[in-house]
């Protein structure tokens, strides 16, 4: 069966192979999308969209199981994470930068602070 292109288009890397997340490096619809990395697999399915540079799950992730890029932890999943999802702020709590889960998840702006009092 050969490969529809419009899934071809839709691109992540997996950089070490005990990775539990790739990165887009495309933005990616719910769908298809290629994973590259140590080997090319071309039926992977993303249930949501993931922005380009965002993390997408490449297993089912439990609630409090560590986060693997680069081949090392960095982040603990907040709940429960299911294959192809978007992995970003909403649901991991990173091991790097305290202030992540206080973050707008799109803006980046923080959420614990009140600016007008």
């Amino acid at each position: 069966m050969e490969q529809n292109k419009k899934d071809i288009d839709h691109r992540a890397f997996q950089i070490d192979r005990k990775d539990n997340v790739a990165t887009a490096l495309t933005d990616i619809p719910a769908g298809k999308f290629v994973l590259l990395g140590e080997t090319v697999k071309t039926d992977m399915e993303a249930v949501d969209k993931i922005p380009v540079g965002h993390k997408v799950a490449l297993c089912d992730i439990s609630q409090d199981e560590m986060i693997i890029k680069y081949g090392i932890p960095i982040g603990k999943a907040t709940i429960a994470i299911k294959k192809g999802q978007w992995v970003h702020l909403h649901n991991i709590r990173s091991n790097y930068d305290e202030r992540s889960s206080h973050l707008d998840i799109y803006t980046g702006a923080p959420t614990d602070i009140d600016y007008e009092s």
